[in-house]
């Protein structure tokens, strides 16, 4: 029996034990990114911090995660990927609890960073479920992997907002840093080994991203349609908070709570997972930016409605828009995950790592857009990035 073959025990099914386990964790890690959206204002008061200077953590955050996909995810073509996972697991309950006990904005905003790169931990957890699963079925179990991951990333503001108005903001890290380390203990108990696919240098690693990006058109074409249309996500949920409080006067908890809306799009990574594997990864990706692009657009829609209909909007079109990008999502990873078996980790880090660069500038420019013009600038600015996806999916590469 070949030493593969050890290091992949399951392959004709694979349990569902293990694919909740997968799910969990890849939204467990993935929730660090966001748990701090909704705590600005209480931030911003706790430490005498500006609103520019507690502005900038979620954007450190996403920074860090997408230096951390690039330089740190494609480690698991060339190392186990069990190890790597338990020592992000590690890594990352660390950064946590420097964020609940940052004395200041400055080590705060060190400490996130350092959790946007641990939190990469998601981005081994995909390609760890990619490999495990028959070519059948692939795209239904990244769906549902992918679903825990979304599930994360949607719900880490309601549980954010509710904690924090119950307990203070400090006590969301903390509880986040308690979940992360359980959840590092459990995946080294029970995820099998993963055999590494190359032997080649770290620098090599990281030449060879170049190469694949050169090599494969539709990972191209993915990267620059999941960019844009990241941008375009980003905006909304980075202001939601804030425009919540100025035209609705509403808090964090209820900020955190809208969150409960876009939980329900992640309803989209199984179903596109199977989509994709009936009807091609390009249909799923045409039919979720054409929604998210109409979804953002009605939004416009919100300032000249009578009152009673504005925040059902805001509820039908956020539903919209969070099912075209996670079923967008979904579909390009398993697009790319198909290219080259052998490089998945490096593949997904291209991938990942124009996403969450669309994600840091989309926070920056919808805040700029907000500021400047207003509601209609920023569902605008996200309109114009969802139909510039479409028209990416719709290109030559």
């Amino acid at each position: 029996m070949s030493s593969a073959a050890l290091a992949h025990p399951i392959t004709p099914a694979v349990p569902k034990r293990l694919v909740w386990l997968l799910a969990t964790g890849a939204g467990f890690a993935v929730a660090s990114l966001y748990y701090s959206q909704p705590l600005l204002g209480g931030l911003s008061d706790s430490l005498h911090a500006s609103a520019a200077q507690v502005g900038l953590i979620p954007t450190l955050t996403q920074l860090g995660y997408a230096l951390g996909i690039l330089l740190l995810a494609p480690l698991g073509d060339r190392h186990d990927r069990r190890h790597i996972i338990a020592l992000k697991s590690a890594l990352l309950t660390l950064a946590l609890l420097a964020c609940g006990l940052a004395p200041a904005v400055g080590p705060l905003m060190l400490a996130s960073l350092v959790v946007g790169v641990a939190a990469t931990m998601a981005q081994d957890i995909v390609p760890a479920a990619a490999s495990v699963a028959p070519d059948a079925e692939r795209g239904r179990i990244i769906g549902a992997v992918m679903t825990g991951l979304l599930l994360g990333i949607l719900l880490s503001r309601v549980a954010s907002g509710w904690v924090a108005q119950q307990w203070g903001w400090r006590t969301v890290f903390v509880l986040a840093a308690v979940a992360v380390a359980s959840f590092g203990v459990a995946a080294w108990r029970g995820l099998p080994s993963f055999a590494p696919t190359t032997q080649a240098r770290y620098c090599a690693l990281i030449r060879s991203l170049v190469t694949l990006w050169h090599r494969y058109p539709k990972l191209r074409q993915a990267t620059w349609a999941q960019s844009l249309l990241a941008a375009g996500f980003s905006a909304f949920w980075s202001t939601l908070a804030l425009m919540l409080y100025q035209r609705y006067q509403m808090g964090s908890a209820a900020a955190g709570t809208f969150g409960l809306v876009g939980a329900a799009g992640a309803l989209a990574a199984p179903l596109a997972g199977r989509w994709s594997d009936r009807h091609g990864s390009a249909f799923v990706t045409r039919i979720g930016t054409t929604l998210a692009a109409a979804s953002f657009a009605a939004l416009a829609l919100e300032g000249v409605l009578p009152d009673a209909a504005r925040l059902p909007l805001l509820v039908v079109a956020t539903l919209g828009f969070d099912f075209g990008m996670q079923a967008t999502l979904v579909a390009h990873q398993t697009l790319v995950y198909g290219l080259e078996p052998a490089a998945r980790s490096r593949l997904n880090a291209v991938l990942l790592s124009g996403m969450f660069v669309g994600m840091a500038s989309g926070s920056a420019l919808g805040a700029l857009a907000y500021a400047q013009w207003g509601w209609l600038g920023l569902v605008g600015f996200s309109t114009t990035m969802a139909c510039a996806a479409f028209a990416v999916r719709l290109a030559k590469f």
